[in-house]
Parts: structure tokens; C-alpha cells; sequence
């Protein structure tokens, strides 16, 4: 019996969620300000932060549907 060598079609899309905090963050005019701050921090701080836990997540998601 053959082994398939690819991604099955299905998963294909799974690694493209990673370009996500890749893309949020290269478009540095977007979030590179000021207003609005959050408990103080400017938006440009907190927003980068923000993408931390969420990069952290979307990698959590893609490792559990590739298994």
C-alpha cells in the first residue's frame, strides 16, 4: 500500500494561518501610533503585544489539526 507523501488537500490551508501575525505586523503604518492607548500604552505597544498570545494560539491550532 502506498503512503501519501503531500498534505491532503484538506490541511493545505493550516501553515497559511501562520502568515497571519506575519502580515498584521509587517504593515507598520497601520498600527503606528499613538491613540488609542490602554492602560497607558500607546496603541503601537499594546497591539504588537496583543499579537503574543494570539500567534500563540494560531500556532496551538495549526500543531493540533496537522496531527
Amino acid at each position: 500500500m502506498e503512503t501519501p507523501t503531500s498534505t491532503p488537500p484538506r490541511r493545505a490551508w493550516l501553515p497559511l494561518i501562520l502568515l497571519l501575525p506575519y502580515l498584521a505586523l509587517l504593515w507598520l503604518p497601520f498600527y503606528n501610533g499613538a491613540p488609542p492607548s490602554l492602560l497607558g500604552f500607546p496603541f503601537f505597544y499594546w497591539y504588537q503585544f496583543l499579537w503574543v498570545p494570539i500567534t500563540s494560539l494560531l500556532m496551538y491550532v495549526v500543531y493540533r489539526s496537522a496531527k
